[in-house]
């Protein structure tokens, strides 16, 4: 009995071995597959931004610094209120710097007392010439009176006296006319004189008066009540205290209308095309994560921008956010789920069941045991999980996730569908416009 026990164990181990030491083929019943589904499905771009207003009050540097007068074209910030503050209507929010005006109201005073040093001189130099010409004009007027009593006296004396006589008095007639002439022209050229020099000291009166205006609105006040939110510089750099404010960009701060709010995002350039004014958007705030709100695309720009160190580029979307909430401030992040298409029973599978090479795209289709089909595909919109499945796949197919081991030996199937696509896509450039 035990002998027969021992022979029984000898052959299971044999066996057993036997097995181990024999190659076995793999199989291709490990591969993963999918079926295609036939339903609604939903494309979506995801993205995060900004809330900011859409509409609000701003608060600008005072317009007395535009005056044509100053020569002033930015000033600093000296002190600005915490951003978040509430102010009431005519409420401090900020202060610029004092010590640059004091600056130049010093030099508009230097300006204006040399130009009225100038108009003084000016003055003076126009008597001064026009009293040496005045006596000049009346001693001519003298030289004629005596030339003509000369020739009244030459009555009898000979004609060559006579005749010498009288070219003397026509000629003290001439040299009477020519300064009388001289005067005339040359009392316009000085009263001209003496008006641009008037002209130059009003200017710079003016500056000096525009100056003094500039130096009593420098404590910059809110034009309503509301929240005060600090603007940015031309560098994208949010306005504080030492900041520079020009004439060209004049915002300081801004009031924002916090009953009507927008999330400002970026969309990359991969999925900007999918992206269309009246999309409907659910937007997540990060500080509140219970909350969403509804929202609806209402502007897509035109021209793309680089990300800042970084190659990426980008396009700016606002999101109109529908109602309103307390809770809700200008600048916490927001995450947009932006359903960019919409279709009603289609067919549809996983992104990993799609392959391509340079051309085009294709599926594995099991048929049954380890027999499986290369088949073409027509792709159409895709989502960040499944992609529409327009030809070449029906309801409840079976789908491989990863390729076989012997697909390149494979043929294609479907191949009428890939030639579809090439004459869809060369009647299209066909059609397309000539650029003239």
């Amino acid at each position: 009995m035990k002998k027969k026990h021992y022979i029984i164990i000898a052959c299971i181990a044999i066996g057993t071995l036997s097995l181990l030491l024999i190659p076995r083929k793999q199989s291709d019943d490990n591969h993963l597959s999918t079926k295609a589904v036939k339903g609604d499905f939903t494309a979506r771009v995801y993205s995060t931004g900004q809330l900011q207003t859409e509409n609000s009050e701003l608060i600008v540097l005072p317009k007395e610094m535009s005056s044509r007068n100053i020569d002033m074209y930015e000033i600093k910030v000296s002190n600005i209120v915490e951003e978040g503050t509430v102010v009431d209507s005519g409420g401090y929010v900020a202060t610029l710097d004092h010590a640059a005006v004091e600056e130049l109201r010093t030099k508009a005073q230097e300006e204006l007392e040399t130009s009225l040093n100038a108009y003084e001189d000016a003055k003076i130099d126009t008597n001064l010439n026009l009293s040496t010409l005045r006596d000049e004009l009346l001693n001519a007027d003298v030289d004629l009176e005596e030339k003509k009593l000369i020739l009244e006296q030459s009555i009898y004396e000979s004609p060559a006296v006579k005749r010498k006589a009288k070219l003397d008095v026509e000629r003290s007639e001439r040299d009477l006319e020519q300064k009388k002439r001289n005067y005339k022209l040359k009392q316009k050229q000085d009263e001209f004189k003496v008006y641009r020099a008037w002209e130059k000291v009003k200017v710079k009166q003016d500056k000096v008066n525009d100056i003094d205006k500039l130096f009593k609105v420098l404590e910059v006040k809110a034009p309503k009540p509301g929240l005060v939110i600090y603007s940015y510089d031309r560098f994208g750099k949010k306005i504080k205290a030492g900041s520079t404010i020009s004439r060209w960009r004049p915002q300081i701060a801004e009031l924002p209308d916090l009953s009507s709010m927008l999330s400002k995002t970026f969309i990359n350039e991969i999925d900007i095309s999918k992206v269309k004014v009246g999309q409907s958007v659910k937007v997540g705030i990060d500080a509140f994560p219970e909350k969403s709100f509804d929202g609806e695309v209402i502007s897509v720009a035109n021209i793309g921008q680089v990300i800042p160190d970084g190659d990426a580029k980008v396009f700016e979307v606002s999101v109109k956010i529908d109602g309103t909430d307390k809770d809700l401030r200008p600048a916490m992040t927001t995450s947009n789920i932006i359903n960019t298409a919409y279709l009603e029973d289609i067919i549809y599978a996983p992104l990993e069941c799609i392959f391509s090479n340079d051309s085009l795209s294709f599926v594995f289709i099991k048929e049954g045991g380890n027999a499986y089909r290369k088949q073409i595909v027509q792709l159409g919109i895709s989502n960040e999980n499944h992609v529409q499945l327009i030809d070449g796949v029906n309801e409840a197919d079976e789908l491989l996730m990863n390729t076989p081991t012997d697909a390149d030996k494979k043929l294609f199937s479907g191949i009428e569908i890939y030639e579809r696509e090439l004459k869809a896509k060369a009647d299209s450039l066909n059609n397309e416009p000539a650029n003239i």
